[in-house]
Order: C-alpha cells, then sequence, then structure tokens
C-alpha cells in the first residue's frame, strides 16, 4: 500500500461515479459546481463548495456518492 496515491485514486473515484473533474492542481480538484475537494491525507478528503466546508470524508466512495447526490438534488432546485 506504500504505491497509494490518494489524488488518483480519488480522480478515479470521481471518474468511476460520472462526476467530471474540471481540473485539478497540487492537492486541490475542482469540479463543477463551485466544488473543491482538498485532499488531506492518505484516506482524508475536505469537501467545500463556493470556498465553505461542507466537511471531511473518509473515504473516496463515501464522499462520491455524497456528491453525486447533492450534485442532483442541486440540479432539482
Amino acid at each position: 500500500m506504500e504505491d497509494y496515491d490518494p489524488k488518483a485514486f480519488l480522480l478515479f473515484g470521481l471518474q468511476h461515479f460520472g462526476l467530471p473533474v474540471n481540473t485539478h492542481e497540487g492537492n486541490m480538484v475542482y469540479l463543477a459546481g463551485g466544488y473543491q475537494i482538498e485532499i488531506e491525507g492518505k484516506s482524508l478528503f475536505k469537501l467545500m463548495q463556493n470556498g465553505q466546508v461542507i466537511g471531511p470524508f473518509g473515504g473516496v466512495e463515501a464522499l462520491c456518492s455524497f456528491l453525486k447526490q447533492d450534485m442532483a438534488l442541486n440540479q432539482n432546485e
């Protein structure tokens, strides 16, 4: 597990869930809708939207599931 790259795994997870990435730089990943993800550790991610912290996530699957649901809710508003 030494080779584990949290950013690569996050990008893979986002693609798997059909969540397109606008851009990524360093430990930041930027998505549509003003969402930003900061990679804080091997399996710790901070989700923000328009600069406001939504919360920490301890895994890619939980983060992507939340994003998928939140983006769907925001589309319906």
